[in-house]
C-alpha cells in the first residue's frame, strides 16, 4: 500500500465500489435512452436521422477520445478530478442539447460534451479505482458488479427517459436529467486516489506514460484487445442509437422498443455479473469469444425470424445477457497484461477502439436508414464483424508482459 499522511481519510472498500456503481448507474443512464429523443426531435426540428446519427456519432467518439486523456489524469492526479467534472460537463452536454435550436448546438452539447462528460466520469476510470483497491482474485467479480451497474442505469433510464418525454417533452427531459448528472461530483468524493495511492498493487517498476505506451501498442495480445473492442462499440452503439427507430419501422409502438431497450439493461445486470464471475474462473479470451459468437447469432436468428413483440422481447434478452459483458474480462485481460499502474490510461485506449467502432455504427445506421430506407446493411456487417471478433480473442495470451527492468521515471 503507498503510505498516506496520517490525517488522510482512507474512505473503506465498500463504499468506494458502492459510490463507483452509483457513478457508472448515472453516467450510463442517460446516453443509453438517447435514442428515445430522435423521433420527438426530429419531428419538432425538422432534422432527418443522420443529424441526429452524427450527434451520437460524434458523441461516442468524444468519449473514446476522451477516456484515455481522463483515464491518464485520474491515474496521476486522482479519480475524484476527472470524476467529478465529468458530472459537470455531462450536465453541460445534456441541458445544451435540450435547449438546441440548430444542427451545430446539438453536436456540440449531445456530441462533444455529453461524450467528454462520459469519458470522465466512466467504466474505465472506475474500474481502475477498484482495481486498485481489491485483490487480484477478486478484480473480475468487482469489474462484473461496476458493469452491471451501468446496466442498471440503462434498465432504469429507458423507462424513466420515455416518462419524462412523455410528459413533459424532450427539451424539458434533456434538462431534467442534466440536473441530475451533478450528483455525480458528490458520489466521486470516496474515490479520491491516484494510481500512487493503490491499496493492491503488482507492478515492480515505475513507468512514464510513454514507457507505458509503447510498451502496450508492441504486444501482440493487446493489439488483438483493441481490435476486438472496435467490434463491441459498433455493435452496441448501433443498437442503443436505432433500436426505437428500427422497432417502429417494423410497425410496432415506441413502447415495445422502451421494453426492449429496459430488457437489454436488466438482463445485462445478470449477464454482467456472470460475466464476472466466469472470468475470475476461466479463460477470458475464450469467454470473449462465445461473448461475440453468441451475439452474432442470436442477431442473425432476431433478423430472419418473422418479426414479432415476441422476437423483439427474447432478442432484447438475449442480447442483455451478452451487452456489456465483455467489459470486465476485457478491461481485467489489460490489468494482467501491465498491472494497474496506467490502467486508466492503457484501458482508455482500449476503449477509444471501442468508440471508434460506435462511430461508425451509429452513423452508418442513421445514413444507411435515410439511403436505403432500412436498418438491414448495418445489421449484417454487425453480424460478420462479431464473428470476426470471436476468432481474433482466441489467440490473447492471459498473462503479464514480459517486462525487462525499466528504470524509476523521473
Amino acid at each position: 500500500m503507498a503510505s498516506t499522511s496520517a490525517t488522510r481519510w482512507e474512505p473503506p472498500v465498500w463504499l468506494i465500489i458502492t459510490c463507483g456503481c452509483t457513478i457508472a448507474l448515472l453516467a450510463f443512464g442517460p446516453r443509453s435512452a438517447m435514442g428515445f429523443f430522435q423521433a420527438p426531435m426530429l419531428a419538432d426540428m425538422g432534422w432527418t436521422s443522420t443529424t441526429f446519427g452524427l450527434a451520437i456519432a460524434i458523441q461516442n467518439l468524444a468519449w473514446g477520445l476522451g477516456q484515455p486523456v481522463f483515464g491518464a489524469l485520474a491515474d496521476r492526479y486522482g479519480a475524484w478530478r476527472s470524476l467529478a467534472a465529468g458530472g459537470i460537463i455531462y450536465a453541460l452536454g445534456l441541458f445544451i442539447m435540450g435547449t438546441a435550436e440548430t444542427e451545430t448546438a446539438l453536436h456540440i452539447g449531445g456530441g462533444v460534451l455529453v461524450g467528454l462528460g462520459v469519458a470522465a466520469g466512466s467504466f474505465g476510470i472506475i474500474l481502475s479505482v477498484f482495481a486498485r483497491n481489491v485483490s487480484p482474485e477478486n478484480r473480475s467479480i468487482v469489474f462484473g458488479m461496476g458493469t452491471a451497474a451501468g446496466s442498471a442505469g440503462m434498465f432504469l433510464f429507458s423507462p424513466l427517459s420515455a416518462a419524462l418525454i412523455a410528459n413533459f417533452g424532450w427539451s424539458h427531459a434533456l434538462v431534467l436529467l442534466s440536473a441530475l448528472m451533478l450528483i455525480i461530483p458528490v458520489l466521486a468524493i470516496p474515490l479520491y486516489g491516484s494510481a500512487r495511492d493503490a491499496r493492491m498493487t503488482q507492478e515492480a517498476v515505475e513507468q512514464t506514460i510513454g514507457q507505458a505506451l509503447s510498451e502496450a501498442m508492441s504486444h501482440r495480445s493487446y493489439l488483438l484487445l483493441i481490435t476486438g473492442f472496435f467490434v463491441c462499440g459498433f455493435q452496441v452503439a448501433f443498437i442503443t442509437a436505432h433500436f426505437p427507430r428500427y422497432i417502429t419501422d417494423l410497425g410496432f409502438s415506441v413502447n415495445l422498443a422502451v421494453w426492449g431497450i429496459a430488457l437489454i439493461g436488466l438482463f445485462n445486470i445478470f449477464g454482467s455479473l456472470a460475466s464476472g464471475v466466469l472470468g475470475q474462473k476461466y479463460s477470458k479470451p475464450w469467454l470473449l469469444s462465445l461473448l461475440y459468437i453468441g451475439r452474432s447469432i442470436a442477431t442473425a436468428a432476431f433478423l430472419l425470424l418473422p418479426p414479432s413483440p415476441t422476437t423483439v422481447i427474447v432478442y432484447s434478452i438475449i442480447m442483455g445477457l451478452l451487452w456489456l459483458s465483455t467489459v470486465a474480462p476485457t478491461n481485467a485481460l489489460v490489468a494482467i497484461m501491465f498491472g494497474t499502474r496506467h490502467l486508466g490510461l492503457l484501458g482508455g485506449v482500449v476503449f477509444l477502439s471501442h468508440q471508434i467502432g460506435s462511430f461508425l455504427g451509429v452513423y452508418f445506421g442513421g445514413y444507411l436508414r435515410d439511403t436505403t430506407g432500412s436498418y438491414d446493411t448495418v445489421w449484417w456487417l454487425g453480424v460478420a464483424l462479431g464473428i470476426f471478433a470471436a476468432i481474433i480473442h482466441m489467440p490473447i495470451q492471459e498473462k503479464p508482459v514480459d517486462r525487462p527492468a525499466i528504470p524509476n521515471a523521473a
